[in-house]
């Protein structure tokens, strides 16, 4: 992949612009035409990110003449569908979702194909369907990658002896995304088990035996707590591979309740995604490695980019056509990458782009 967060962002920069720029329709600047209105479902609140998704795509919706009804399922797929029906018989124009479990929806979205309403797979790939015409997302193999390079290269595996201690966590079981997450960390990881250099203690390295249930930080705090009562009495972990800062506070959560994070007993490899604010934190106090920034605000406007073109009778660009397969299709996908993010970086990246405030990360 040779796309980057920058061209992205200049790219679809231009969508903002021609929207609060130019007359639409024959509507003025100020009052776009009414264009119909689009559904957006998100998987929950209870993560920061989604409510930026869905903030951003409703601005820039509306700055381009269309309506939203925007929902969150709160990680219950079955309140996803009752929204998508809902939305469905409400007559929206289009669709865009981040599925919570994405085979779930799909009857109502035969009901939406049925009725010629686009559908804009958001972030989590909807799965089992035909009824789904495009997808937006981030190399999520590539973040995979990046967690597992945090490790390696912390741990100095290419030059150091060894061996190190290290912990296998997944994501969850209904995010497709989860699989290309642990893929990607282990392409990078399996060379230094395979030789002896990396030691799960647990014997756990198998993704169904290390996956999360909905990535919640209470599971993860209380695996990790086990973890380190079954195995590490006698011994210290000196790697977690951790796919989402909102399961990494919960390791660190259990970490420090184990004693680590003194000058005897240090902080093992901690790695994450999603910059969330506490996670940043964290990171800027040496209690956690690393994280992956998926800059959704440069996501909210490919996936709206996508909705008005496929609302005008338009293709949308694409830029990966191989490799996510949904179970009934192959997807014509737009990725974006990934950065990693550490103490070295987190001021520049995150406070200097504006997508946090230093008094955010400091309060």
């Amino acid at each position: 992949m040779r796309s980057t967060i920058p061209k992205i962002a200049v790219a679809m920069g231009a969508l903002v612009l021609t929207a609060a720029g130019c007359a639409v329709d024959g509507a003025s600047a100020s009052e776009p035409a009414d264009r119909g209105t689009v559904g957006i479902t998100l998987p929950t609140t209870a993560r920061p990110r989604w409510i930026k998704d869905g903030g951003s795509m409703r601005k820039q919706l509306e700055l381009l003449g269309y309506k939203t009804d925007l929902r969150y399922a709160e990680d219950d797929a079955a309140t996803q569908a009752d929204q998508v029906e809902e939305m469905v018989d409400n007559g929206v124009k289009a669709l865009v979702i981040g599925a919570v479990d994405g085979p779930v929806l799909k009857d109502v979205l035969e009901r939406a194909a049925a009725d010629d309403i686009p559908v804009i797979s958001y972030d989590r790939l909807l799965r089992g369907t035909p009824d789904v015409d495009y997808y937006a997302t981030f190399d999520n193999f590539r973040v995979g990658v990046l967690q597992g390079r945090a490790i390696a290269d912390r741990l100095k595996l290419a030059t150091a002896e060894g061996p190190f201690n290290l912990e296998l966590f997944g994501g969850s079981p209904t995010d497709n995304n989860a699989t290309f997450f642990f893929n990607g960390a282990m392409s990078v990881l399996q060379p230094h088990i395979s030789s002896g250099k990396l030691v799960l203690r647990s014997g756990k390295r198998e993704f169904a035996d290390i996956s999360t249930v909905g990535y919640e930080t209470k599971l993860a705090q209380t695996r990790m707590t086990e973890l380190l009562e079954k195995h590490y009495r006698s011994a210290s972990v000196h790697a977690v591979l951790s796919p989402l800062d909102r399961m990494s506070l919960g390791i660190v959560a259990a970490l420090q309740a184990d004693g680590y994070g003194t000058a005897a007993k240090p902080m093992p490899v901690v790695t994450g995604q999603d910059v969330e604010v506490d996670s940043v934190k964290l990171i800027a106090a040496g209690k956690q490695s690393a994280t992956v920034f998926k800059d959704t605000r440069e996501l909210a406007k490919v996936a709206v980019r996508m909705t008005d073109m496929l609302l005008r009778g338009e293709t949308p660009e694409v830029n990966d056509t191989e490799q996510y397969h949904n179970g009934a299709k192959t997807m014509s996908t737009f990725l974006l990458q990934p950065v990693d993010v550490d103490e070295s970086n987190y001021e520049r990246i995150l406070i200097d782009s504006g997508y946090y405030t230093a008094e955010q990360i400091s309060g």
